[in-house]
């Protein structure tokens, strides 16, 4: 039976003190991270004067840092434990924004200064998420990732905004806050309880089936190509849109959009939870699908209409990957969410690498609008043909999908809460 309206709020008053300033972290974390990591171009470029091509390169290889690193994280959680690697990502990244201090006026200050903060990104995420659901059982999860993310798209939003009236003007005294703000974090992250990674029974790795080894892997696929599609978005839409429109429209979009994520996806977490996984996948792309080729009208109208699909789409499809990736595998959350971070990475990566050549010949033939008619056929096209992929050499994938879920679920449910 379906939760009310009120009985999906009321699952939000229920978390534990650690739950709740971890959830508090989710939203200050990236208010001060991205009060100085959107402004970075600036920084190197124009005050530090490295080349735009230099740049690109430190961008690039900081993100890839960021995004593949997280395998590390997981890998330290297991063996030092989740507090004990959120305490040393938040150490690392508090040097990090410290270190901006001397970069302002140093280039090799300031790349180092990113790379530690990227680093501390890395080893962060994968332990935090795995924190809040260890020993929490499944129908739980879900408000638990949504308000996580819910807070974190909260922070990246205010940041830019927040900080844009001193990043050039007052930059030493913003680098200080922000390294004040992590040190302040870093302390109330020292104070929270000992949480061990979930492990499997001794006896998983000997008797998981063949099966459970592709299922675990459709939603590292799917989040490759959730990414992937989704970064065109984020990448190209401010070229797209400011030309067309205004700076000052571009940002109510920005602004609509983060609004409708924060609040909606919370909201939506029990419904997405319980959607089977197909539908949701169908659910998702085509939101993802149509969103993109309202953008290629070109009008204002579309192109906030265009953007709201996009939200839409990723409500679904990021937190259902998720659940579905911690539902099918057998190793620890701090594991699962580690792979889902370098899934991440990939798909933008790969989606950095198309998008750019992609745009730069749509803007050549003077249609843009065909570029995203491109993304939205991919869209469409991707999905099916990926699970077909997965489908091939595994025939057996769809008729043991949900069996396979059911033996991991029993499995969780049998091991003792940590």
């Amino acid at each position: 039976m379906r939760s009310s309206p009120l009985t999906r709020l009321a699952q939000f008053t229920h978390f534990t003190a650690p739950q709740y300033f971890l959830l508090a972290g989710s939203f200050l974390i990236p208010l001060g991270s991205f009060a100085v990591l959107p402004f970075m171009s600036v920084l190197l470029h124009e005050r530090l004067g490295m080349g735009l091509g230099a740049v690109g390169v430190v961008l690039a290889v900081a993100s890839f840092v960021q995004f593949s690193g997280g395998v590390v994280g997981a890998a330290l959680a297991e063996r030092i434990g989740l507090q004990r690697t959120m305490l040393l990502a938040l150490v690392i990244r508090t040097a990090g924004f410290a270190a901006f201090l001397p970069g302002l006026s140093r280039p090799t200050w300031a790349v180092a200064a990113l790379f530690l903060v990227s680093a501390g990104a890395a080893l962060y995420l994968p332990a935090n998420k795995a924190y809040l659901v260890t020993g929490v059982g499944e129908e739980r999860r879900a408000p638990l990732l949504s308000a996580s993310s819910s807070a974190l798209n909260a922070g990246i939003a205010l940041g830019p905004i927040a900080a844009a009236p001193f990043v050039l003007t007052a930059s030493a005294g913003l680098f200080t806050a922000v390294a004040v703000l992590f040190a302040l974090i870093t302390a109330g992250h020292a104070l929270l309880p000992q949480a061990t990674p979930e492990a499997p029974p001794e006896d998983d790795h000997s008797t998981q089936s063949a099966a459970e080894k592709p299922s675990a892997l459709l939603p590292f696929a799917i989040t490759v190509l959730s990414v992937y599609v989704f970064m065109f978005f984020q990448h190209y839409l401010a070229l797209y849109a400011v030309g067309r429109t205004s700076t000052y429209f571009y940002g109510l979009v920005l602004a609509l959009y983060a609004l409708l994520l924060v609040v909606t996806q919370p909201l939506l977490s029990d419904w997405t939870a319980h959607l089977p996984y197909p539908r949701a996948l169908r659910i998702g792309f085509t939101a993802l699908a149509a969103g993109m080729a309202a953008l290629a009208l070109g009008h204002p109208a579309a192109i906030l209409g265009g953007a709201l699909l996009i939200c839409a789409g990723e409500i679904v499809l990021f937190l259902k990957n998720d659940l579905e990736a911690l539902a099918l595998s057998p190793r620890s959350p701090a594991v699962v969410f580690g792979r889902q971070r370098l899934a991440a990475g990939i798909g933008a990566f790969a989606s950095g690498i198309v998008g750019g050549e992609g745009y730069a010949w749509a803007e050549r033939t003077d249609h843009t609008g065909l570029f995203w008619l491109a993304v939205a056929a991919q869209c469409a096209l991707l999905p099916p043909l990926l699970l077909r992929a997965l489908r091939g050499p595994i025939p057996y994938f769809c008729n043991g999908f949900y069996s396979v879920r059911r033996r991991v679920r029993e499995r969780a449910r049998r091991a003792p809460i940590q």
